[in-house]
């Protein structure tokens, strides 16, 4: 069993698909066994009390520099066992000391098809509004393994249609219904079930159908 740790700043949607997949089987071999948040507020830490998970606030405000909020957010992870660390709508740039201690065990949801609309500044409705500013047709959501900001081997990735009176609201709401609640969920049943590697830089799926 496959255990997880997500890591959230906001109300965790992301997270709720996430524990969705697993009451209804759609995650196999996989468990959630730790929510952290920078964010005490965060309506996420209250998704994962309700499923019995421990529930952690690590803020860089609890601590003098930045360098020891890493230390203690990589030590939690280690200490609480965790084999997968989800990203999931964190809004805390992943330094290298915690990339190297989960070589490919750190996995990303970023609502746009990458290498489009991402990078530093791209988050949230931000992503929404420069898709629409620049007038694409599609857009989207890609889960990748997590090496740097939006960097890092491409696991899945769905399109979404941009309509003409989109708004960055509702393009955000549309694209996480339709992209991210699905692929994230997905990428995880795949990772826990064995059936990712990563070759010279780039991610092989076994039987998997891209259409899904």
């Amino acid at each position: 069993m496959l255990k997880v740790g997500v890591l959230v700043s906001g109300g965790g949607t992301n997270l709720q698909a996430i524990l969705d997949a697993i009451d209804n089987g759609k995650i196999t071999n996989a468990q959630v066994s730790l929510v952290v948040s920078n964010n005490p507020g965060a309506y996420a830490l209250e998704r994962a009390k309700k499923h019995e998970i421990e529930a952690v606030c690590i803020s860089p405000k609890q601590f003098e520099n930045r360098e020891e909020f890493h230390k203690a957010l990589l030590a939690k992870l280690q200490e609480s066992g965790v084999e997968l660390v989800v990203l999931a709508g964190f809004l805390v740039a992943i330094p290298p000391m915690i990339v190297e201690a989960f070589p490919n065990r750190i996995i990303n949801i970023h609502p746009s098809l990458i290498p489009s609309f991402c990078g530093v500044g791209y988050y949230g409705l931000h992503v929404h509004e420069k898709a629409l500013a620049r007038g694409v047709r599609v857009t989207g959501a890609t889960v990748h393994f997590d090496t740097g900001t939006d960097t890092g081997p491409i696991i899945l990735q769905k399109a979404v249609k941009i309509r003409q009176d989109d708004t960055p609201e509702v393009l955000q709401r549309r694209v996480m219904e339709k992209a991210e609640w699905k692929i994230l969920p997905k990428a995880i049943d795949l990772i826990a079930n064995g059936k990712v590697k990563v070759v010279d830089g780039r991610v092989e799926i076994e039987e998997y159908d891209v259409e899904e």
